[in-house]
C-alpha cells in the first residue's frame, strides 16, 4: 500500500524513509525530528504541536518539496 503524505496517522519515520527530501523542511524549522528516538512514534500532527507550527502550513511545506524534490520552499 501506498504512503499517503497527508495520512495524520503516517509516523515521521516512515514519512522520512519513503519521502528523504521531506527532511529538510524539519531542519529548515529547527525540528530535531529526523534521527530522534520518537519519530517512529510520532507523526506531522504531534511535531507541529510540539513546536508550535501551523499545521496546514507545514504540510503545504511538505507537499511542496515531495512534488519538486526541491529542499528549498517558494519564498513570497
Amino acid at each position: 500500500m501506498k504512503s499517503d503524505i497527508d495520512d495524520p496517522d503516517l509516523p515521521l519515520e516512515a514519512m522520512f524513509q519513503t519521502w528523504p527530501v521531506t527532511a529538510s523542511v524539519f531542519v529548515r524549522h529547527s525540528m530535531l525530528c529526523v534521527g530522534c528516538p520518537i519519530a517512529p512514534f510520532h507523526t506531522v500532527v504531534d511535531a507541529c504541536h510540539e513546536y508550535c507550527l501551523d499545521e496546514s502550513a507545514f504540510r503545504d511545506e511538505l507537499r511542496f518539496v515531495v512534488r519538486s524534490g526541491d529542499r528549498l520552499h517558494p519564498r513570497g
